[in-house]
This record gives structure tokens, sequence and C-alpha cells, in this order.
């Protein structure tokens, strides 16, 4: 339970309302009481913590100015939302952050009405924003302007890498839309004294009397258009001799900043000058990750994503590290190793070096490794450059994201059938991300694909030999592994290429096939050693093995394909239309991921959900021959 004595101002705040009666001067305190209730929170559950710490006076003097959720806060980069989520309503409920039936990890519009705008991704807040600002454009005209809607987006720095960003930007400008984009700047420090002056400065532009004089006198120059582009010059250029305003004022905003992101009370100010403003406006925010949790200042990287730890010293509290290798480490070790051997193989990520393991490969071969900001499509076309360059591009991407450049992998990479190999992380379930960042459906997006070959490895070794077989390959090939380890296989510093198509049977049985791709192959062949039937670790999604798979439907009554996968549009939905090309009659049944959004929680919880761990496999399996067996005696 939260202490009054130790929270006094947080324990007074259920809502925004309750904040906004604060006085200004209360809100530093407000601001240190909850920087430290997000700590001790994060320390409990784990969850993403610097982001969050970075952006607590902001999210302060945002809910204080504004009246949300009737003013409409947009979030973008949604792992910076935790201040947000406790000033909302659910501060009692943190304990239960990132667990099976508690809050989400990002801002959803299902857990609260305070959540404008579901986010896992980011760049998205602007357009979201935007769409907001223009249906309350409408709602606005016949209502008072202390009454009318605001829309405002947060958006991350490093999500201003992404194109859809500037898209929503150039858009706004245009329509001349009444909304706020706050530009959360993490990446550059302030010193004190251009701290001051830009405080100073972005007071007095943001002011009534200095927008009221901008405004009238561009309305009298506009009778003298050559004076008016003069003033317009001029203005443009003594502001651009202290902020970095070019950009932003060209795409149509009224820029302002950059300005001290954890003086609150200076930045209440100033969003209260610019809530009475109208038309496409820019702050541009200087904040720090991890700000006022020395930990997390020196180390933002590390304490980005956090399990839970010990506050006091901010050590985690895992006991102790598996010895064997994760997938994602197995990929950075071949990556540098295939490196080595070939100079013409580039990496290239967008803007997750760490989470797909490649901080060894940038160390050691920096010219050859490209990372391109929270940009995937560009990340796409660019590995197609590269390839038509003579290079052997791997792009490590995590699935989930992927899925944002799907139409450069269809016209960029698989229609010129190209050399470029993904390699696919956070397949499946990923646990505490939730929807957002499950990989559920890369199977299905690409199996439609012309000229893609789709591997599925069944352990780290497997994993480290396909990813050769695709570099191999001289065309577009994928190989999918999940968030975490494996089983445990060693891993063979050998690299052999496997037959593309090539399926591996396990074990010999009777009556039934358990046809298993990747994570799915370890329980299934533990299932069919129980219950004495045949098991496949399938290795390949497409092409697959079509000779095997005749050969399993002439000696088996029944095939059972297993996949951590959406069903539709699967590996078991490849299978299941082979057979039917060729008229075969053969039962078979589809066991994978149910048709709906797997909420976030333990992913070992959500495998127990889905009935995809070995328990719920054995009761779908021993229902499915049940039926089947039912089905035959009724014939």
């Amino acid at each position: 339970m939260i202490s009054h004595e130790s929270f006094p101002l947080l324990c007074a705040v259920n809502s925004p309302a309750d904040l906004r009666e604060l006085d200004e001067t209360q809100l530093p305190q407000f601001c240190d009481e909850l920087r430290q209730y997000v700590i001790n929170s994060v320390a409990v559950t784990g969850g993403h913590l610097g982001a969050s710490l970075g952006t607590i006076e902001l999210t302060v003097a945002l809910h204080y100015v504004f009246n949300t959720p009737d003013d409409k806060l947009v979030w973008d980069v949604g792992h910076q939302t935790y201040g947000h989520k406790i000033i909302t309503g659910r501060r009692d409920q943190m304990h239960s952050m990132r667990k099976r039936g508690g809050l989400a990890g990002f801002p959803n519009r299902e857990e609260s009405h305070y959540d404008t705008f579901g986010v896992g991704h980011s760049s998205t807040s602007v357009s979201a924003a935007l769409g907001m600002a223009l249906a309350a454009q409408q709602d606005n005209q016949d209502k008072e302007p202390k009454d009318q809607q605001k829309a405002v987006a947060v958006i991350g720095d490093g999500a201003l890498t992404a194109g859809l960003a500037y898209e929503a930007l150039n858009h706004a400008g245009g329509v001349k839309a009444d909304m706020i984009v706050v530009l959360n700047d993490n990446d550059m420090s302030i010193s004190p004294n251009v701290g001051a002056m830009n405080k100073y400065l972005a007071r007095l532009l943001t002011g009534k009397f200095v927008s009221g004089a901008r405004e009238g006198s561009k309305r009298v120059l506009s009778k003298v258009p050559t004076m008016l582009e003069l003033a317009r010059r001029t203005e443009e250029h003594v502001k651009g001799m202290v902020v970095p305003c070019s950009l932003f004022e060209e795409l149509g905003f009224n820029y302002f900043g950059p300005v001290d992101g954890h003086d609150v009370e200076s930045l209440a100010d100033v969003l209260s000058n610019m809530r009475e403003l109208k038309g496409p406006l820019f702050l541009h925010v200087v904040t720090k990750k991890g700000h006022g949790y020395k930990y997390a200042e020196e180390d933002p990287l590390a304490m980005h994503a956090m399990t839970p730890f010990d506050p006091i010293t901010g050590k985690s509290l895992k006991s102790s590290k598996s010895n064997s290798p994760t997938y994602t480490q197995v990929f950075g070790q071949w990556l540098c190793d295939i490196a080595a051997l070939d100079k013409n193989v580039v990496g290239i990520t967008p803007a997750m070096r760490e989470g797909s393991g490649m901080v060894e490969f940038e160390q050691q071969f920096p010219e050859q490794y490209f990372d391109v900001g929270i940009a995937e499509q560009h990340a796409v076309t660019l590995a197609a450059g590269l390839a038509c360059g003579g290079k052997k591009p791997v792009v490590a991407i995590y699935s989930t994201f992927l899925q944002r450049a799907y139409d450069q992998l269809v016209h960029d990479v698989a229609i010129q059938n190209l050399p470029v190999l993904f390699a696919i992380d956070r397949a499946g379930l990923v646990g505490p991300d939730g929807p957002t960042h499950a990989g559920s459906f890369d199977y299905s997006f690409m199996r439609c694909l012309p000229n893609m070959v789709i591997m599925a490895p069944a352990d780290e070794n497997e994993c480290r030999q396909m990813l050769y077989t695709g570099y191999k390959h001289d065309g577009p090939a994928s190989v999918r592994y999940p968030r975490g380890g494996g089983s445990g296989v060693p891993v063979e510093e050998d690299m052999q290429a496997i037959t593309i198509g090539k399926a591996l049977p396990l074990a010999t049985g009777k009556d039934v096939a358990l046809l298993a791709f990747g994570t799915m192959v370890e329980p299934a062949k533990k299932l069919a050693e129980e219950m004495g039937y045949t098991v496949v670790n399938m290795r390949f999604v497409k092409p697959l093995d079509t000779t095997l798979i005749d050969e399993l439907s002439n000696d088996h009554r029944l095939l059972i394909t297993i996949e951590e996968n959406a069903i539709a549009g699967g590996a078991g939905a490849g299978v299941a239309e082979y057979l039917s090309t060729k008229n075969n009659v053969t039962p078979i049944h589809i066991i994978g991921l149910p048709d709906e959004f797997v909420d976030h929680g333990d992913r070992n919880e959500l495998l127990e959900q889905c009935q995809l761990d070995e328990a719920g496999l054995r009761t779908q399996i021993q229902a499915v021959v049940s039926a089947e067996e039912a089905l035959r005696q009724f014939g």
C-alpha cells in the first residue's frame, strides 16, 4: 500500500482533476513523489524504467494544463507512460503491470479513457492526434474558446526517424490543424545558460503579446508582400540563431523551445500559453532518460527494460543466468562469425541494436553495420539496394516490426528475388509486452509471397545452421525464432547449409503424425513418444517438404500440424492447401494461436492459455484423435 507519510501529495491525487487542484508551487514535490513511486513499482514488477522517469515533469505539466481526458493526450513510444497511468487513476494497480490480467505496459484504450490511442510501436502519435484534432475542429465550432478540445501528441525523439511522423507533420501543417506536437528530446543536454535563455525565449514567444503582435503584423504586412517575406525571413534568422526550428517551421508549425523538460513549473507556464494559441504548434522539450535515479542516469540503456530489481542498489533480483545462449545471442554470434568470413555481409537494424544482439557486431565490423533508426520500411529497401550492389544484407528485425515494412518486403525484395536474409526475432508470443509486440503473423504474411524461403528452427544449433542456409541462398530467406532461450542444445561452431525444403523426421509411430514447426517441435516430440505417434521437425514453412507429406498421408490416418503462429494462413494451412491440390482426403487438424489478440502476461502462462504448452497440446491432440476415431467408426 502507498504510504501517506512518504507520498502525501501523490496520495491526494486520484485523477488529473485532483492534480489541477494543486498550487503550481507544489508540482516539484509531486514530481519527486511520482518519480519515486515509479521506481518502487518497477522494482517489483519489472518494466520500462528509464523512459518513464524521463517524462515525469512533462507528464505532470500536460495533465496540469490540459483538461484531460476531454483534451486528447496522445503518447508515442508507449513505454514512457507509467507516470501517466499513475496520475490517471491506476496508481494502486501498478503492482499488476505487464502481468496476466493486470495493467498493460503501454497505453490501452480498453484500460482507461485517458488512454486516447493504443500504442506499442512508435511514430503514430502525430497522425492519431491530427485525426482527433480534425474531428474536434467540427465539434468545437459551437463551443466557447475555453471549452474547445485540444489534441496533443507527445513524440519521442527516436520516433522522429520514421517517415510516418513526417507525413503527419506535413499534413498537419498543410491543413493548419489546431494541435500541439511535443517533442520529448532525450538525446541531448541543455547547459544552464542555454537552458535559461531558451526558457525565457519560450515563455516570451508563447506569450499573448508576442503571438498577438506576430499575427497582427502578418495581417498588416500581407498588404505588402515583399515586407511580409522580409519579416518572415528576419524572424526565422533570429530564431535560427538559438533554436533548431527551421525544419518544423517549413512544415507549417510554429516552433517553440527547446525548454528544460525537468522544470515542471516552467513547462506548465509554456504549455498554458500554448493552449491559448491556434494552429499547428511544436514544442521542443529536452529531457534525460532515467532522470532523478542515478543508476538509470548512469546507464539508461541497461535500465530501459528492467526485470525486478533492488531500488536501493539498482541490481537485478534475478539470482542466476542460464548457461545456454538465447536465440538472439546465437544470431549475434553467427553474424560476427559470417562477417569475419565474408566482407560483403552487412547487418541492418531499425534501432534495435541491443534487442537484436548486434552490439558486438557493430564493435567488430562498424563499416558493415547500419542502424537506420525507427524506420523499418527504409531498412528493408536499403537491404534491397545493398543486395543490388553485390552485398549480402542481413536484416535483424522483430516479427512485429517487420509488419510495418510489408510493402517493401513484397515489392523491393520478393518481386526482385533479391538475396536478403531476415533474422526475425521475438516470433510467437512475447509475454509481458503483449499483443503489440507479439510475432503472431509472420508465417502467414510471408508464406503467400513467391520466392520467399521461411525457416523455423527447433533449437539453438538449428538456428545457427539455418542462418547460414539463408546466407548461402540466392534469394529472399527468413529465419524466425522466439524471444529467450531454447532447450539448451549445444551450438556447433561449424556451419552447414540445410537442404532447402527438407524436413527432419524425429520418431516413427503409427496412426497419427505430428508435423511440428519451430518452438512446437520440443513439446510435440515428447508427446509423440508418450502416445506412440510419428513426429516430424518440419524445419521449412516454405517450401514445404511435400514428398514427406505425401509419405505421411499414405502411412497415417490423421495429420496434426502444430505451430506458434496464427492458424489463418499459417504453416498448417500450407500443408492443408497442398493436400487439397492433390485431392488428398487424409484428415488434417491445425493447432496454432487462437483467432484473437493474446493479452500480456508471462510467456509460459500465455502458452498455457493458448493450449500450446505440453499439457494443452496433449489435451488438444487427444480430443482431435478421439473425434477422428468416433467419426471413423460412425462412418
